[in-house]
Order: C-alpha cells, then sequence, then structure tokens
C-alpha cells in the first residue's frame, strides 16, 4: 500500500516551501542543521497531517454525531480510513503498511482527535498496541499473516484489563491451559476499546499460575474462534461511537502457533508498549483540547454583549490566552516524548508527563471552552460538550493520573539517589 502524503508530487510543493528551504540551505550548519524546533515537521510529516486533516473533515465529520447516536464507528469510515493508510502507518511497508515514523502516528491522531476522539481512539490503539506487538515480537509467518490485514481490512483490540486488573494489570486471572498442539483460554476481559468490530484480538491470559506474572503469555484470536464472545458495549459518559466491551473466553481453543512471541513474556511485551501508548493518549487529549478552542474562539469574535464582541474583553482575552498557552505546552511535551521514543530513549518519564499533563489540560480546557459560549454551550447543538465527555477517559485508561504521578516520581528518584 502506497503512502498517501508521499504520492503527492514533491514539485507540488509552494513556493513558500521552496524558499524556506532555500532559506535553510543557506543559513550555517551551526544554526540551521543542529536545531530543529519540536513542531517543526518533515515533509513527509507535513504531508501527512494535511491528508489526515482533510481526511477529518470531509469524511469524518458529516458522521460524527450520527455515529455517536448510534454508539458505533460506521463500516464505510472504517473502510475509508484503511484505503487512507491511517490505520496502518506502524506497519512496514513491506507488510503492506505505511512505514510512517512514530511522530507522524501521533500528528494524525492528534488531526483526528480535534473532529471525533472515539476516531482517534481507534487509530491510536491500532498502531500503538495492535500493529506495534504483532510487528515488534510476531513470528514471520504471524507478521504475512495478520500485518496486512491490519493495515488494510482488520480493526484490533488489546485484551489486558480484567475485573481484578485495572492499575494492577498484571493481576490477571484468565488462563490458558495446553492441550497437546493447542491452547485452551479461559477468562473475561473489561473494558476492552474496539472489540465491537475488531477481526483480530491480542488477548494476554496466564498459561502458567503458578509463575505468578511471569506466567502471562499473550495470543493472536480472530473474531470467528469458537467460544470468543463480545457483550454489549458499555453506555459511556463520553467516546460513545468507540465500543467498549467485555470480551468472555470459554474454552477457546487456539493452535500452539497463536502464541505472539514467546511463553510467558506477555507481560513484558505489554509493559514494553505502555509508553507508546500514553504518548498516544496525550496526542488524543491535544487533538480534543485544540478542536475545542478552535470551535470556541470564532464565537467569541462574533457573538456581541454590551454592543462589542465579547473577545474584547480583557478577562475573556486573558482566558484564551491562558487555555492557548497550556495546549502549546501539551504538544511540546507530546512532540518531545514522540521524537525521543524515535531515537531509541527510555522515554517512560517524558510518557508519563505528556498524558498526565495533556489529560488534565483538556478537561480544563474544554470546561472552560463551555464557560465561554454561555448557555449554548451547555446544548448539544454545539461541540464543546462533546469534547468536554470525550476528553475524561483520559485521566483514567492505561493508567490513572495518580499512577502517572506514581511513574514520575520514581524517575525523580532515580535521578537524585
Amino acid at each position: 500500500m502506497q503512502t498517501p502524503w508521499r504520492i503527492a508530487a514533491r514539485a507540488a510543493k509552494s513556493a513558500v516551501a521552496v524558499a524556506r528551504r532555500a532559506q535553510s540551505s543557506s543559513s550555517s550548519s551551526s544554526s540551521s542543521s543542529s536545531f530543529r524546533p519540536l513542531s517543526h515537521l518533515t515533509e513527509d510529516e507535513e504531508m501527512m497531517r494535511d491528508t489526515v486533516r482533510r481526511l477529518a473533515d470531509e469524511e469524518i465529520r458529516p458522521l460524527v454525531r450520527k455515529m455517536e447516536s448510534d454508539k458505533r464507528i460506521d463500516q464505510g469510515l472504517l473502510k475509508k480510513l484503511h484505503e487512507s493508510g491511517v490505520m496502518g502507518m506502524e506497519i512496514p511497508a513491506e507488510y503492506g503498511g505505511t512505514g510512517a515514523n512514530f511522530t507522524s502516528t501521533m500528528i494524525a491522531v492528534e488531526e483526528l482527535a480535534k473532529v471525533d476522539a472515539s476516531i482517534a481512539v481507534l487509530v491510536d490503539i491500532q498502531n500503538t498496541l495492535i500493529n506495534a506487538i504483532v510487528r515488534n515480537v510476531g513470528s514471520e509467518e504471524q507478521k504475512r499473516e495478520y500485518l496486512p490485514r491490519l493495515a488494510g481490512q482488520y480493526a484490533g483490540s488489546f485484551c489486558l484489563s480484567e475485573v481484578v486488573s485495572g492499575s494492577d494489570a498484571f493481576a490477571l486471572k484468565s488462563s490458558a491451559k495446553r492441550d497437546g498442539e493447542h491452547y485452551v483460554l479461559n477468562g473475561s476481559k473489561m473494558w476492552i476499546s474496539n472489540s465491537d468490530i475488531a477481526g483480530l484480538f491480542v488477548v494476554f491470559v496466564n498459561a502458567d499460575p503458578s509463575a505468578g506474572y511471569r506466567g502471562i503469555t499473550a495470543f493472536l484470536v480472530e473474531r470467528d474462534t469458537p467460544g470468543l464472545k463480545i457483550a454489549r458495549p458499555e453506555s459511556k459518559l463520553g467516546l460513545e461511537a468507540s465500543g467498549t466491551c467485555a470480551v468472555h473466553l470459554e474454552d477457546v481453543r487456539v493452535p500452539a502457533s497463536a502464541v505472539l512471541g514467546k511463553v510467558g513474556q506477555g507481560y513484558r511485551y505489554a509493559a514494553s508498549l505502555l509508553n507508546e501508548s500514553r504518548i498516544g493518549i496525550g496526542a488524543q487529549q491535544l487533538g480534543i483540547a485544540q478542536g475545542c478552542l478552535d470551535a470556541t474562539v470564532p464565537y467569541t469574535l462574533e457573538r456581541k454583549q454590551f454592543g462589542q464582541e465579547i473577545f474584547s474583553f480583557q478577562a475573556l482575552q486573558h482566558q484564551l490566552a491562558q487555555m492557548a498557552m497550556e495546549v502549546e505546552c501539551a504538544r511540546l511535551l507530546v512532540y518531545n516524548a514522540a521524537r525521543k521514543l524515535e531515537h531509541g530513549e527510555d522515554v517512560m518519564r517524558e510518557a508519563a508527563m505528556a498524558k498526565l499533563y495533556a489529560s488534565e489540560m483538556a478537561q480544563r480546557v474544554t470546561s472552560k471552552c463551555i464557560d465561554l459560549m454561555g448557555g449554548v454551550g451547555f446544548t448539544k447543538d454545539y461541540p464543546q460538550e462533546k469534547y468536554f465527555r470525550d476528553c475524561k477517559a483520559g485521566t483514567i485508561y492505561e493508567g490513572t493520573s495518580n499512577m502517572q504521578l506514581t511513574t514520575i516520581a520514581k524517575s525523580i528518584r532515580q535521578q537524585y539517589s
């Protein structure tokens, strides 16, 4: 699959971009080549951002309210997401993906969340969890079997959480018992995103309970496998188009070849993906806040009170300035974490900071935007209330805010010990 933003002819770049490159090449190497602002995108990243932005505006925006009412992602839109390449950004081109870098994925998630966070969640999970784990630890046979389907057909679902294992993610009770050349899986998973539409499930169960978390093993399970049952979607405060269901394993029989990676290494694989996932949630929250702010500022320029636009009141200006600053701070945290991860650095601390700050910032910004809209902000005729509801999950999933603070505190202790 060719990447849409790479298909565009390089010659079609604007004269402004050409002039910018010429200016850059004439600058001294010490000032131009040794430093790149975090928000300065590469040519490929810019093309990708513009492509995803058009996709969000033209294909997603008209369906947002319908999908929220239906509590389900439109199947025609899901097909377009695959065709656009965003469902396979973390998949190498040789397996049918777009082979984009991690920062590109985060920019795509941000752009999608500006319009509909439910779609951003879908694309984020698909890339940072499903595509990433199959790409990183799957056998060559598994990669050739599933990566092309994930890029072009399947949505994926990451089945880790259980009733007894939330923040303590590895206290799970679901089991896998060896039976000749097969394993039999039993148990229940809770709060599983995308499970209503997923074609492939990455399921974490314990193949050796006596070994504790060291018995946890990952399996690839297709949707039509007998014994795999998807419960009805949860009724949620926000992210209503993003299906969140319980997944029940009732004597699910899979071949030994369905083991993803090595037996007993599931805990390590899941933990290794947390940083990517947390940065992704930071990008989701960044997009929600930016989208809400973008929908609010024009209203303040049009709405008149006491004979003048409400934007002219200094108190309101200061509130908007504060929000714009906080959104930009979140963007720098998210982009910095993404860039460092691309360079192979340990980003446990940066990922926690990005998720924590962006998710709490989004709550502040969306709430304040509703205040600035007045009475209409409290109605569903305007999008601010949806942004407000959608952002709340950001402080909960993939580790609560308190868990992020604990992670950051541990890194501080290590730094000063």
